[in-house]
């Protein structure tokens, strides 16, 4: 089974966030997983992105840090996403060699094109649906898949309000992987486990 999905971390870790990381990656659809917490000091991050990093390993799914390269360098992630005011591809990569670096694109094909310059390692487009965990992001359209699957050999993720109503179309346009995050953590009717099972 191909992985398809790019999680992403709820805002806020609560204490029996590990136990449903666990076994949300043991159904092995998931790709990458991003530890991306807003306003939350750099000692806590660290110190739940350490408790992360055993549990993506064990399932052999790869830990990505939002922001931050140092964060990512001490926590002994994958790789590190970028979004357009994080700094720069290339200084990311000098200071993390060989790791995984992506970078938001929105709905640019001039900013994709500065990524692909910049040697990134994937590509994230979006927002293609009203999101609750970004709310004010910018829109984007399927075209914008249908390009990058013409143009970019890189992978191309879709991020931005994806639920299982929703994400089959957006593959269908172009995306390799699929960033989810509300549907699976903040969902009144299913358990995360239950939730990421959707995503085949």
């Amino acid at each position: 089974m191909r992985k398809l999905v790019y999680l992403i971390s709820p805002n806020k870790i609560h204490k029996d966030f590990y136990n449903h990381l666990e076994k949300v990656l043991s159904q092995k659809n998931v790709k990458y997983f991003q530890l991306r917490l807003k306003n939350v000091r750099k000692s806590k991050i660290i110190q739940i992105g350490k408790r992360i990093r055993k549990v993506t390993r064990k399932y052999k799914v790869k830990f990505i840090i939002n922001d931050s390269i140092n964060i990512a360098k001490i926590v002994n992630a994958d790789g590190c996403h970028l979004g357009q005011k994080d700094g720069l591809v290339v200084e990311a990569k000098r200071y993390l060699k060989k790791k995984i670096i992506g970078v938001t694109c929105h709905n640019s094909k001039s900013l994709a094109k500065i990524a692909i310059k910049d040697k990134a390692s994937y590509l994230a487009f979006g927002s293609f649906a009203q999101s609750k965990l970004k709310p004010n992001a910018k829109k984007a359209s399927l075209n914008i898949l249908k390009w990058a699957k013409r143009n970019i050999k890189k992978p191309i993720i879709a991020i931005g309000g994806i639920n299982n109503s929703n994400y089959r179309k957006i593959i269908k346009s172009g995306a390799k992987y699929i960033a989810i995050s509300s549907y699976i953590w903040d969902n009144p009717k299913l358990k995360p486990e239950i939730a990421i099972r959707k995503f085949k």
